[in-house]
């Protein structure tokens, strides 16, 4: 029994042994195919490829919107007017904005207007300068443009759909405290002064638009408006530089104050501006027919 043992353990550790070498061979082999095909690949080593970067989405946030603005001249006068009138002159707008494009712009803002003119060097005329009114109505509707040139003050009145102008720049788009600066005629040069090559100010469509809280010193006396009078309501000047206590307590006396209490003297136009907004941008969207 002892002999059997032995030999088992002897037949044990053979088998070992011939386990351990064929192991060893296999290694052997497995690093000798490596070496050659790293060998092979040094002519030629793989390109490298970027991992691409993550898009990280922040749902907490809202989906920024558009601006609304539907330009003045589109909401009619509260009169016993033709609505098929203005319906006709909403017509004739749309056709030209699809001709030209007519920028959003505000009192306050600076625009560059190109218009044509034969008796120009280059058939055109081009004017720089601070808007400082808008009126009128339709295809009646007119904004004003003031600028400093040489000292003296200049003044450009267009109509909007006249068929002259070739285009219209907003270089800075901006509000003022005030929605007419027809007192800008009487206050210092530098109120009014635009640089005649400005580049635009670029903003977003979805951003808000800013307001300019800028209040402008008055020349002396006197003056094209009273301004200080109630009536004007203005807000965009110092008349503490300009007018004594008394002077300004003198204007009071102008005052209307049972106007606040008028409830014709303004009529809401919210959905009458809604209903003209969608009817704009329907045919804007539309494509124009083939002439």
């Amino acid at each position: 029994m002892a002999a059997c043992a032995k030999g088992l353990d002897k037949l044990r550790h053979s088998l070992r042994l011939l386990r351990n070498t064929q192991l060893h061979n296999e290694r052997f082999l497995s690093t000798s195919k490596g070496r050659q095909s790293a060998g092979s690949n040094t002519e030629q080593p793989p390109k490298f490829v970027p991992p691409s970067k993550p898009v990280i989405v922040d749902k907490t946030r809202a989906v920024a919107s558009l601006r609304k603005f539907l330009s003045p001249e589109f909401i009619p006068p509260r009169q016993r007017t033709d609505p098929l009138k203005f319906f006709i002159e909403r017509k004739d707008m749309i056709r030209r904005r699809k001709v030209l494009n007519i920028p959003e712009f505000y009192a306050g803002s600076i625009l560059a207007v190109t218009m044509a003119d034969k008796n120009a060097s280059g058939k055109t005329n081009r004017f720089v300068g601070i808007c400082i009114q808008r009126g009128g109505n339709g295809l009646g509707a007119t904004f004003v443009l003031r600028n400093i040139i040489d000292n003296q003050g200049v003044e450009i009145c267009y109509e909007m759909y006249n068929p002259r102008i070739q285009k219209i720049e907003v270089l800075k788009l901006e509000k003022r405290l005030d929605d007419n600066l027809m007192y800008l005629r009487d206050a210092l040069p530098e109120y009014s002064t635009v640089d005649p090559d400005m580049r635009p100010v670029p903003i977003s469509d979805t951003d808000e638009v800013p307001v300019n809280k800028l209040k402008v010193r008055m020349r002396p006396k006197p003056w094209s408006k009273r301004w200080e009078r109630p009536r004007f309501n203005i807000q965009g000047m110092r008349f503490d530089l300009a007018l004594s206590p008394e002077q300004m307590e003198h204007a009071q006396k102008w005052a209307q104050p049972w106007l606040e209490y008028d409830m014709l003297k303004e009529y809401d136009t919210s959905k009458l501006e809604e209903q003209i907004y969608t009817e704009v941008q329907q045919e804007m969207s539309k494509k124009p027919l083939a002439g």
